[in-house]
């Protein structure tokens, strides 16, 4: 029996609560063995964020999931160059392990933007897409998807970027290793340190 894998693709920059939330909720909806965070190398539709690395991006990903079992990494896409196109990393990914079945997790807004994803066509031949519900899309498609309801968070890197430059609470927003990696390596033009909401420093 093949191993069922899911996929969650971002830049995770940083990785967040509400990544945490939907890889977990798919895990459990659909009895996944492993759902792996992967990173974007350079995604064609963004810029990434200046002054944080690869590196740095997987660090905290493994931050963010450390003690969870069923978590991991898929580093796949930073040992490429290039923009990355899903159906080149699925295509690679089920020749390196052909007993696996992938399934890609997509949010609202990647959705309603699949019909002019790079090789649509020939992707859903080979991996199964999931949607999760986001706020302000209408998460229908002509293309086949198996939704998953998950707990309704309206959470973005962009937020937790501006609050890290200005000092705001990140706590509950961000894993605790998280944040101290990003104190640590001042990423974001973030202060020393990050006020919760009673003024105490975290």
């Amino acid at each position: 029996m093949n191993r069922k894998v899911g996929i969650l693709g971002g830049t995770f920059n940083p990785p967040h609560t509400g990544h945490l939330i939907i890889a977990n909720e798919v895990l459990c909806a659909l009895a996944l063995d492993e759902v792996r965070f992967m990173p974007n190398h350079t995604p064609p539709h963004k810029e990434m964020a200046k002054g944080v690395s690869n590196e740095d991006r997987v660090r905290m990903i493994e931050a963010a999931i450390q003690g969870h079992p069923h978590f991991s990494v898929e580093t796949i896409e930073l040992q490429r160059e290039g923009s990355s196109y899903t159906y080149d990393t699925i295509r690679l990914l089920k020749e390196q392990e052909p007993e696996t079945d992938f399934y890609f997790i997509i949010g609202g807004d990647m959705i309603d933007y699949l019909p002019k994803w790079h090789k649509i066509e020939e992707l859903i031949e080979i991996v199964t897409f999931i949607g999760v519900r986001r706020p302000g899309y209408l998460a229908e498609s002509s293309y086949p998807l198996t939704m998953v309801d998950i707990p309704e968070i309206n959470l973005s890197s962009t937020i937790i970027r501006k609050r890290a430059a200005t000092g705001e609470t990140l706590r509950y927003l961000l894993p605790d290793g998280v944040i101290d990696y990003i104190k640590e390596n001042q990423l974001y033009g973030s202060r020393a340190s990050f006020k919760d909401s009673e003024g105490t420093d975290h």
